[in-house]
């Protein structure tokens, strides 16, 4: 099972949420990794990934793409690109800051059904694969959306979200109807909830009344996350007793049941 968060809006906290998804899953026993393919990497950081600079691009997911392979060169299978975590049950493709800057060539040579491929082989090695995301359609993300069984869609109760959505959900079914019949948008997750406003409250009621599914799970704003983040330790790692930590805990038992 592989599940891509995808939005078209930045900060909305694309990268905690797979990978707090990801360190459940793991805590709950499944063999469990995650693909970062934003180029900012911030998915890898978080995971404790210390980047390469010599060569940036090696061992990475840039370096899953590009790799050509030849006749005393044959193509590494993306099993060997996986790194441990300091979780147990939890790996990690890391992402490259060379990826936007590959995109135009990856996209000549027509690898948008590359990571179709990654997801089959490490499907034979993993119970359940993340999929971290840029915060636009661009090669990567329609690489992932194209090869993916399931979408997530991160909502941080703005009104640029609101707005921004639409976008997302043509865009995915844009992908359903081109390339990937089976791909199913699983619903909206809520994050930096503040129950105490009213206006987040009345833009999920605009969601629900458009019948977009939306999680029940709400991810309340926390000063833990960016805690979280200095540590390089998913919070649900870091702060297992905290009510961020429980959130995440009940919209993970969510997303399964789907």
């Amino acid at each position: 099972m592989n599940r891509v968060i995808f939005s078209l809006k930045g900060g909305v906290g694309k990268s905690s949420i797979t990978c707090n998804l990801a360190a459940i899953s793991a805590q709950q026993g499944h063999k469990t990794v995650v693909i970062d393919l934003d180029s900012q990497g911030s998915a890898s950081h978080y995971l404790g990934y210390q980047p390469n600079n010599f060569d940036p691009i090696k061992d990475t997911i840039a370096d899953v793409f590009t790799q050509r392979g030849g006749w005393f060169t044959p193509m590494r299978s993306a099993i060997e690109f996986v790194r441990e975590s300091s979780i147990p049950n939890l790996y990690y493709i890391p992402s490259s800051h060379c990826l936007d800057e590959l995109a135009l060539d990856l996209e000549r040579r027509n690898k948008k059904r590359k990571l179709k491929e990654v997801f089959a082989q490490l499907s034979e090695h993993f119970d359940r694969i993340y999929v971290d995301t840029a915060p636009s359609m661009n090669f990567y993300t329609q690489a992932a959306l194209i090869g993916a069984d399931r979408v997530l869609v991160p909502f941080d109760c703005d009104a640029f979200s609101l707005h921004g959505l639409d976008a997302v959900l043509t865009n995915v079914a844009t992908v359903q109807r081109d390339h990937n019949a089976t791909l199913q948008f699983d619903g909206v997750i809520v994050n930096q909830f503040t129950g105490q406003a009213k206006h987040p409250s009345y833009l999920i009621d605009q969601l629900i009344s458009r019948s977009i599914p939306v999680f029940d799970a709400y991810l309340p704003t926390s000063i833990k996350m960016k805690e979280s983040h200095y540590q390089q330790k998913p919070i649900v790692e870091a702060f297992p007793h905290h009510v961020l930590t429980k959130a995440f805990e009940s919209l993970y038992q969510e997303v399964e049941r789907k």
